[in-house]
């Protein structure tokens, strides 16, 4: 045994000398890991089953980790049994498995670990065999049948999405066309609004440069009629109360309550200019 080892491990039997047994030397030249028990405890408590790693190969290496930590005395070899099956349900993510084999239920008189794979190893190819008949028997593969589904799914949700679009389409298009219906006239309103108040000095310069007494009263009557402007819109266009404007409403909509105030003004905007042309009329 000392012949055949090199350097370092030869520097290190010397001195152990001839006389020394081979379990000595064994003991000397255990490279093992260096983590005291608590450290592999942890280590143990962490592991958990990779993606796409089967039940019984997680058991597996749950078992390699739990036998360093028996051999550091953290776990007694009593409890080793108990703590695989402890870990074992916390780090397994196929909860199906656990509440088929009712793993939980069986932490007080926990399986030996070769009773524990044979468990596991028998209800995988329980499942794989489901899996073979499925496949058999759709002639697809399970992804396939999976996709197929969900895209049967999703094209049933995309028909009843299109089906409420169209449903609601109609309604859509004429609240728009009611707003820009009332957007024009508000937009009609504000320029008659402006150009009745570009008017109105040269109103009052030629009420200025002619005396008072020689104007006839029913000019007097025009000119202050003239005076007045255009009804214009007072309410929002989205919830028809008074006192703001559509942008800045947080209303909901009252499409009753807007197309009542919008005749009311239409009904104003009529009298107005009939009441003008007709003074206008009369004035030439």
């Amino acid at each position: 045994m000392v012949d055949s080892l090199l350097p370092p491990a030869a520097h290190i039997v010397k001195s152990l000398g001839p006389r020394a047994t081979p379990r000595a030397y064994l003991d000397l030249l255990d490279y093992a890991t260096v983590e005291d028990g608590d450290e592999l405890f942890a280590k143990f408590l962490n592991t958990h089953q990779d993606s796409g790693e089967k039940p019984s190969a997680y058991l597996h290496r749950l078992q390699s980790c739990l036998n360093e930590v028996v051999k550091k005395k953290a776990v007694s070899t009593h409890d080793a049994d108990k703590q695989l099956l402890k870990q074992f349900c916390r780090g397994c993510w196929n909860n199906t498995l656990i509440a088929t084999l009712q793993l939980e239920q069986r932490q007080s008189t926990p399986p030996t670990f070769s009773e524990f794979l044979l468990m596991l190893r028998t209800e995988e190819d329980k499942q794989a065999a489901k899996v073979s008949r499925m496949k058999h028997h759709l002639g697809v593969p399970k992804a396939k049948a999976q996709a197929s589904i969900q895209a049967v799914c999703t094209s049933e949700m995309n028909d009843f999405d299109m089906q409420i679009r169209d449903n609601r389409m109609p309604s859509l298009i004429e609240q728009i066309q009611k707003q820009i219906t009332s957007m024009q006239a508000q937009i009609a309103a504000l320029s008659v609004f402006k150009g009745d108040k570009y008017v109105k000095p040269k109103v009052t310069k030629m009420q200025k440069a002619k005396p008072s007494q020689s104007q006839p009263n029913g000019q007097k009557e025009s000119l202050a009629q003239q005076t007045t402007p255009r009804p214009r819109p007072w309410y929002c266009f989205r919830c028809g109360e008074d006192g703001h404007i559509a942008p800045s409403c947080s209303n909901p909509p009252n499409p009753t309550l807007v197309e009542a105030k919008r005749e009311e003004l239409k009904g104003k905007q009529k009298a107005w200019d009939k009441e003008n042309t007709s003074d206008g009329t009369l004035n030439l």
